[in-house]
């Protein structure tokens, strides 16, 4: 989908990196270790960004970081696409449905860091069915042509190990 939208894969890898969770925030050089790709490649499309106004830039030591402007009026639109393409939409819309009553749901690890690795980890917290989850799963699986990576626990259980695992990188969706 978004190959055809974005013909630059850079492009690409840098919209998923910075819109798919706003909080994340990189620098250049390391942007180009992580796509494997040229600085250069990775600074025109970083200057192309910043200069529309998607991107916000703040100089730190002698590194700029980036990450998504939420304040610009396109940015709801291009974070829904992002998502989207990766699926988290169709997760959440089933999970919510289907499973019972919910409290919290965190995206963890690399996909809160916007890494689209595969492998998605979700911490579902509240009363649901675990049985009917991992049907969901596999189902959700084939959808996305991603992995899912679900843990569920009840409300008091999170509360106990809380500290733990948000301090992961996470990112909360519900």
């Amino acid at each position: 989908m978004l190959t055809q939208l974005f013909t630059s894969r850079t492009r690409i890898k840098l919209l998923l990196k910075l819109f798919l969770n706003p909080e994340v925030s990189c620098y250049l050089r390391e942007l180009a270790k992580e796509f494997g790709a040229s600085p250069n490649a990775i600074k025109e499309e970083l200057d192309s960004l910043s200069a529309a106004g998607y991107l916000d830039k703040r100089q730190q030591g002698r590194s700029i970081y980036y990450k998504a402007d939420t304040k610009h009026p396109f940015f709801p639109e291009i974070n829904s696409i992002v998502r989207k393409y990766i699926g988290i939409d169709r997760i959440i819309e089933q999970v919510m449905s289907k499973l019972g009553q919910m409290d919290a749901v965190y995206i963890l690890d690399d996909y809160a860091l916007g890494k689209d690795t595969g492998l998605i980890d979700v911490l579902v917290v509240g009363d649901v069915n675990k049985q009917k989850i991992e049907s969901l799963s596999r189902s959700v699986e084939s959808k996305i042509k991603r992995k899912l990576r679900v843990m569920v626990m009840d409300k008091a259980e999170f509360e106990g190990l809380r500290q733990v695992l948000l301090s992961r990188p996470n990112w909360k969706v519900i």
